[in-house]
């Protein structure tokens, strides 16, 4: 009987993972956001708040109960510890999360797990919990354009974000499989994402 395998999913924003984690879901891999599990933490109710509300002041969290994004984002950018000390509290809430939907795959018989997580290669503790990575490759100036075109986002806004993110150089060092998602229409992206599904066992 084939064990599941763990693929990790990765490429800078911009780069097309949500689609091809749609795509690889189709095809009968469980799917784990790690970016939408700390999403969840930050959220009204969520199990960071305390302890934001604790390091940062009362300031960075709204009257709904959620996680300020504005305000932390403008206190990074001024505070460079501010990222590291929200990142220690989020981190291992979003690590215990993937833990338990990585166990409930399992136990429901999925043949592949899909770690979605834009910071793999910044974890240096992801790697060697995932048998395969693949990463989404494009041009900076597709990232740009595709984020300022979906996000409402100043072109200043965005490069701010890629100067924050690991290098293309450094990602593709980390990659076993690369799909370069520049120029492709979504038929193509999807026959590429099929070729290396099958090496999934999906």
């Amino acid at each position: 009987m084939r064990g599941v395998t763990r693929l990790g999913l990765t490429g800078g924003i911009g780069s097309g993972k949500s689609t091809v984690a749609g795509m690889l879901a189709e095809r009968g891999a469980a799917i784990i956001d790690a970016d939408a599990i700390s999403r969840q933490t930050t959220a009204a109710g969520g199990q960071a708040i305390d302890a934001i509300r604790q390091a940062f002041g009362p300031a960075f969290i709204t009257p709904e109960g959620a996680l300020d994004r504005d305000s932390m984002r403008a206190l990074a950018f001024s505070d460079p510890t501010a990222r590291r000390r929200l990142e220690q509290i989020v981190h291992p809430l979003v690590g215990l999360e993937t833990r338990r939907q990585a166990e409930a795959a399992i136990a429901s018989g999925y043949p592949c797990i899909v770690f979605d997580i834009p910071l793999l290669v910044e974890s240096a503790h992801w790697r060697a919990r995932l048998d395969q990575v693949l990463v989404l490759d494009c041009r900076p100036e597709t990232q740009i354009e595709r984020v300022m075109r979906r996000n409402g986002l100043s072109r200043d806004e965005v490069e701010r974000i890629l100067a924050q993110q690991v290098s293309r150089h450094l990602r593709l060092q980390a990659a076993d499989h690369v799909i370069c998602n520049d120029g492709l229409d979504l038929p193509e992206l999807a026959r590429l994402v099929g070729l290396l599904a099958r090496r999934f066992g999906l």
